[in-house]
């Protein structure tokens, strides 16, 4: 009587454990995973650099400024004028700059006192508080026509006008402020998560290229199962994306909150800020294995870093149109567009995370993760079948069971 023994075989999970952690290790340990952390610092630094400096010039270089050349007591009643009015109006009236005081009779040409004048004239004034002239642009002397008009009204007043303080009543929101609010947390958390998800879901391409090239990939196909090699990879890159994640949101969370922001500042969830982080945590892990599945079959098939960039190119375009899909469905939330969009599975997890931001149910985000882990699971054996058959050359016969009794009955 034989006994059974063990085939000594890996089921799929546990051998999908033995590459994940192989890769992960391999990965969190090498020398170029230390410039994967400081990718986004550079782009990040040189933004906020160029935005500084941009903000910089534009408010130094663009604030416009009303020139004055009148006689000396109509400037001074007109910057008195001002300086009542300013706290009023705020930057809806222009800096005044006095380009001349004039003796009686002294003739001026605005037009050479602006082009003489250091200052960022965008207009001079002249003529009397009775009879101002305003000399410029065309655009510009007809949007500041009515506000010239009411500081000359101002000036020529014999005392000074004191103007009421109107007393605040705010509400803490409205239901027009609630809705606008959340659509825009909708949004950027769809944004984050297609930029995250497109940023980091392309490292399983190059990762199984270059295995195939030495020949790695073969050697595990021969040991453990396809699908645990595919799915091995797959959350060998996800924990990799999350160790960066992590590591990004710790030091983009310490520089944030040293500037002195917070949560309050901005509009809530309809679920709330916890469980919109962890449903974005969530997401983003369907998402990245989603397109991480499909990267990996085409990895298996492209044997060159080229053959890689064409064929997923049109994958990139596809999942393009599929964060437009969920940002359009974002707008007419419970119709029909929104419900094909959280069905499809790689507009799903954009789709639910906005969805997640305006209405606060929990239950349709555990039917979508569920319905996700399926795609997931099907499009990743698909995959191994795919690479089985079209690079290992270890598929079923063609024809199957038929031809294999056809060929029996023959002989």
């Amino acid at each position: 009587m034989t006994q059974n023994r063990p085939s000594g075989r890996l089921s799929t999970l546990a051998a999908a454990f033995v590459i994940a952690r192989r890769d992960f290790t391999a990965i969190l340990f090498s020398r170029s995973f230390f410039f994967f952390l400081l990718g986004p610092l550079f782009p990040i630094l040189v933004g906020g650099l160029a935005g500084g400096i941009g903000q910089k010039v534009q408010d130094t270089a663009d604030r416009p400024q009303l020139g004055v050349a009148m006689s000396a007591a109509d400037v001074n009643a007109l910057n008195a004028a001002y300086d009542r009015l300013a706290p009023q109006l705020g930057g809806s009236l222009p800096d005044l700059v006095v380009v001349a005081r004039l003796e009686p009779g002294t003739p001026f040409d605005p037009v050479k006192g602006m082009k003489t004048n250091g200052a960022n004239l965008a207009a001079i004034v002249t003529g009397t508080l009775d009879h101002p002239v305003l000399t410029g642009p065309a655009e510009r002397i007809g949007a500041w026509q009515g506000r010239v008009a009411l500081l000359a009204a101002e000036a020529q007043s014999t005392t000074p006008s004191t103007y009421p303080k109107v007393e605040l009543a705010g509400i803490a929101t409205s239901t027009a402020d609630q809705t606008h609010s959340r659509v825009v947390t909708a949004q950027l958390g769809q944004t984050v998560l297609f930029l995250l998800t497109m940023l980091l879901a392309g490292m399983v391409l190059s990762n199984l290229v270059e295995e195939k090239g030495n020949k790695i990939i073969e050697v595990l196909a021969a040991a453990i199962p396809m699908d645990a090699v595919f799915l091995g990879k797959l959350f060998a890159m996800l924990a990799v994306s999350w160790v960066g994640i992590s590591v990004w949101g710790m030091v983009g969370g310490a520089v944030w909150l040293t500037a002195g922001h917070s949560l309050s500042d901005y509009p809530a969830p309809a679920v709330g800020w916890a469980a919109f982080f962890g449903l974005g945590v969530v997401y983003f892990s369907m998402g990245y294995l989603l397109l991480g599945s499909i990267f990996l079959a085409i990895g298996s098939m492209a044997s060159t870093v080229r053959e890689v960039q064409t064929l997923s190119m049109p994958v990139t375009m596809l999942q393009l149109l599929n964060f437009f899909f969920a940002s359009y469905a974002m707008a007419q939330p419970g119709s029909a567009v929104e419900m094909a969009a959280m069905i499809v599975p790689f507009s799903s997890p954009f789709a639910m995370l906005a969805r997640a931001a305006q209405d606060g149910a929990i239950w349709p985000h555990l039917a979508a993760i569920g319905w996700q882990l399926v795609c997931v699971a099907v499009l990743v054996r698909s995959g191994a079948v795919l690479f089985k058959r079209r690079v290992m050359k270890s598929g079923p016969a063609r024809g199957g069971p038929k031809r294999r009794w056809l060929r029996r009955a023959a002989a």
